[in-house]
């Protein structure tokens, strides 16, 4: 779906699952797009009840989704392994009114498509014809140039950079200010460390560091 037109209904509010940190930026991103936030879910009792910083409240269990079947759902676990397994168990459940959250200050042309679920913070930077799979995580200023494609579930941190048309796998995670060559592959699950340099293909499951980023023995 591309980003002018957002996943969900727009006009019906968003419940995030996981009280993460992650969640508490979500709800900030959400509100400054004019969406209505009713606050958090998670599996932890300890949190219900309670309410985060920045005024996020935590209202129960996963449970008190059934009480809330109009609202859309941002998945918010930091791992897109966390959020793999969510999705699925949120399915078994019947729910698949997942929203896309795109902070104001992102840029992207209409050529771009961002699944569902998915999160772009502040600063974020799609250039022509990048594809962003479902439950994806962009943290604040990534860049994704031409021809991109991120699969679902995987995690760019603070400041990455992907060359244009550099695949990333479903699951990856691209750490904090890492950077990609063009027209390489980030497999799926792996992990290319922060401030790395990738100039070759990065192989499923693997953990690369360094610059230029090689395995991690």
């Amino acid at each position: 779906m591309s980003l002018g037109a957002r996943v969900g209904t727009v006009s019906a509010p968003l419940l995030l699952v996981a009280a993460s940190g992650l969640a508490r930026e979500v709800a900030e991103a959400a509100r400054r797009a004019g969406r209505e936030v009713l606050g958090a879910v998670d599996d932890d009792p300890s949190t219900w009840g309670t309410t985060r910083a920045g005024g996020l409240p935590v209202l129960g269990g996963i449970e008190t989704l059934d009480a809330h079947r109009g609202a859309d759902l941002v998945l918010c676990p930091g791992r897109g392994s966390a959020r793999a397994a969510l999705a699925a168990r949120l399915r078994e459940r019947g729910f698949e009114r997942f929203a896309t959250v795109v902070d104001p200050s992102c840029v992207a042309p209409q050529s771009c498509e961002v699944g569902a679920g998915s999160v772009l913070l502040a600063g974020t930077v799609l250039t022509a014809s990048v594809r962003v799979g479902r439950h994806v995580v962009c943290m604040p200023q990534v860049v994704m140039t031409h021809d991109d494609v991120v699969g679902d579930h995987a995690t760019l941190a603070a400041g990455v950079r992907l060359g244009g048309g550099v695949h990333v796998g479903d699951g990856a995670y691209l750490g904090m200010g890492s950077s990609v060559r063009e027209n390489l592959s980030v497999g799926a699950g792996s992990i290319l460390g922060m401030g790395s340099v990738l100039l070759e293909d990065l192989p499923d499951g693997a953990t690369w560091v360094g610059v230029p980023a090689r395995q991690l023995h």
